[in-house]
């Protein structure tokens, strides 16, 4: 077992300032000497942290040149083999007392034991936090003061070294010191850019942020930090201090992506429709169909390089794992983005973000309302690529489109969201393909045109407990509660012991919708694939009468696979009415395990979770006992009973850490 041994004395000696390392604040600011620490700037805080030691003892030393103040480190704390510091204490220089010494002539002693002072510790190995503080001084100090410190001596010869080179233009994470820049920046000089920047050269774009933005959002990720250890976030800043871009996840984020990373939403409803708040959120759909925040962050703008910024920091916080469909807004810019950083994932665009838009770029044209009923029947109705492509002929032949270029531009890339294309990817129901259906941003009613960052982040934590609540309520209920059978069928009662509820009644409705299912009929054979033809009743466009459709639906008999031509199982994770009807025609009694999809499951996360733990040799210990965990935090989560037994483990597991 390793030691752990407490050095009381200072690491350089009790009469030395701290020395070693560069100087890190070269890395956020040109000129680190010229930073001023006004009434405004903000104040060490428990729970803030450090990529490295030299980080945190150059954040705590600008704070102190500016409250008037010098910094030693009184106290180091070592693991004995290595030599390892993990624990530190950064006080005041005026702390404790010199020895007496033994001189005839003695120097006077200008300390005076000043308790103030910052504890750093050492987390996962990588990272310093803070976690003890203590402002108050038992002496006068004052911004003003002109005493020169010999910690300061350093942030002098940084700021002359910066000077000698050219800035280094990279992604910073969020530090205190950075933030109070970036405070004074958005609410004072880059005011000075706004609506200025087509004429501003070497000015990248960044966020216009209200009066008390950046402090609300740097308290609120403080206080995420100290109470959340896996919450992630993430600045973009120029060379100049301003913030471009923001990104940031929860733990249950980031924890909801180890289930449900297959196929994602990148919503970007608030940028298209020029909110104050530039919100990009990442959603994905849970085991009860329902949307899951997967990470958000703030755009400074709707380029290729934002985009790109945001798409890597996103993957980069899920750990590099790479989802398989993607789904975004119609735009150019995401589309190069996404190719960009997810070069192997299926990009499409959301149908309808593109529906939405119809009224507003063919409202004005000569009849209308043929021209939107056409365009939903070739959209909606088409079951195959020729029927669409005739369809979207005679619409724009009929009403002289042909030199629109919205529809022009809007064909060019039909194969990313007309259903019709789209059929051989699986989207499990993230994608509207019925007319009428519609997907809802994931923070709607909580952010509106007007809304602050300040208004939103108040409202985010509500808005993620809600949803949180609504899943845990139909887990519960899931698991606790029977579900009402409305046929006789195997087929529902099947699906009534595995699915959640919400999933369920969704698949029940299909059960129920094989009565509407009639005349099958066998129209070929192919060897072990046998062709049918299900007519289906369907309600015309009037609404008040019965038409009759034909869907072709091939039926495997060797290994029971069966696939409509409607799509249905890829769209939405289930099976059709139409293909569950051909397997009730050929005697199949319950549905084929390929098409009970362990997601929608009512034990999904804690299956996943112990199915898909992996050796150490697989993966970085990091994620590999993060996955384990993740079945204890489910079955903890259960009954106060769990919970306790549960909490009782850690504490002593813990203890025994601590001994190591």
């Amino acid at each position: 077992m390793e030691l752990v041994s407490l050095n009381s004395e200072p690491m350089f000696g009790e009469g030395r300032e701290y020395e070693d390392g560069d100087c890190s604040m070269v890395e956020h600011c040109a000129n680190p000497h010229s930073l001023q620490l006004g009434k405004e700037f903000l104040l060490p805080t428990v729970g803030l942290e450090f990529d490295s030691f030299d980080q945190a003892y150059d954040f705590y030393n600008v704070y102190a040149k500016g409250q008037g103040f010098g910094i030693r480190v009184s106290n180091s704390w070592f693991r004995s083999k290595r030599r390892e510091r993990y624990r530190a204490k950064l006080s005041c220089s005026s702390a404790g007392f010199k020895k007496k010494s033994e001189a005839n002539n003695p120097r006077p002693e200008t300390r005076t034991g000043c308790p103030a002072m910052v504890i750093i510790k050492l987390v996962d190995a990588r990272r310093w936090r803070i976690v003890e503080v203590e402002l108050l001084h038992n002496h006068p100090v004052s911004p003003e003061s002109k005493r020169f410190y010999k910690s300061h001596k350093k942030m002098i010869l940084a700021a002359k070294k910066a000077q000698q080179s050219e800035p280094v233009r990279e992604v910073h994470t969020i530090k205190l010191y950075g933030t109070a820049v970036v405070d004074a920046m958005c609410n004072g000089l880059s005011k000075t850019y706004k609506g200025d920047d087509k004429n501003t050269v070497g000015h990248s774009k960044h966020l216009n942020l209200k009066e008390g933005d950046a402090l609300a959002a740097y308290n609120y990720f403080c206080r995420m930090k100290l109470t959340n250890p896996n919450f992630f976030y993430l600045m973009d800043l120029d060379d100049e201090g301003h913030l471009k871009n923001l990104f940031w996840a929860d733990a249950r984020s980031r924890t909801a992506y180890n289930y449900f990373s297959d196929a994602i939403m990148i919503d970007t409803t608030s940028l298209t429709n020029k909110y104050e708040v530039p919100l990009i959120s990442f959603v994905g759909i849970n085991h009860h169909g329902q949307s899951v925040l997967l990470g958000c962050g703030i755009l400074g703008d709707e380029s290729v390089e934002h985009f790109v910024w945001m798409f890597r920091t996103w993957l980069t916080c899920m750990l590099e794992r790479h989802p398989q469909v993607i789904a975004t807004a119609q735009s150019k810019s995401l589309h190069i983005a996404v190719s960009e950083v997810f070069p192997q994932a299926r990009h499409c665009y959301c149908l309808s973000y593109i529906m939405l838009r119809v009224p507003e770029k063919l409202g004005g044209l000569n009849g209308f309302e043929a021209i939107k009923r056409q365009l939903n029947k070739a959209v909606f109705d088409s079951l195959t690529i020729a029927e669409f492509e005739t369809l979207w002929g005679e619409m724009t032949s009929q009403h002289n489109l042909r030199e629109n270029k919205w529809l022009q531009v809007l064909y060019e890339d039909r194969q990313r969201w007309a259903p019709v294309y789209l059929k051989d990817t699986s989207f499990l129901g993230l994608l509207p393909i019925n007319e009428g259906e519609g997907a809802t941003a994931f923070f709607d009613g909580y952010v509106h045109k007007h809304t602050s960052l300040k208004e939103f982040l108040d409202k985010y934590d509500l808005a993620l407990q809600r949803k949180f609540l609504k899943e845990a309520t139909e887990d519960f209920e899931s698991r606790s509660l029977s579900f009402e059978l409305k046929t006789k069928s195997n087929f529902e009662s099947q699906l009534s012991k595995v699915y959640t509820r919400e999933m369920f009644k969704k698949c029940q409705s299909e059960v129920e919708g094989m009565y509407s299912c009639f005349n099958i009929k066998q129209v070929a054979t192919n060897g072990p694939i046998l062709t049918f033809v299900v007519k289906e009743r369907v309600e015309v466009e009037e609404g008040n009468e019965k038409g009759v459709r034909h869907y072709e639906v091939l039926y495997e008999t060797t290994e029971v696979e069966v696939r409509c031509i409607c799509g249905f199982f890829n769209f939405k994770g289930y099976l059709c009415r139409h293909a569950l009807s051909v397997l009730n025609y050929n005697g199949v009694e319950e549905i084929p395990s390929q098409y009970i999809l362990h997601r929608w499951n009512k034990d999904y996360r804690l299956n996943f979770a112990l199915g898909s733990a992996v050796s150490d040799a697989d993966e970085d210990w990091h994620d590999n006992l993060f996955r384990r965990a993740l079945r204890v935090v489910e079955e903890g989560a259960q009954s106060q009973q769990h919970y306790q037994a549960v909490m009782q483990e850690i504490d002593s597991l813990m203890t025994k850490f601590s001994l190591m």
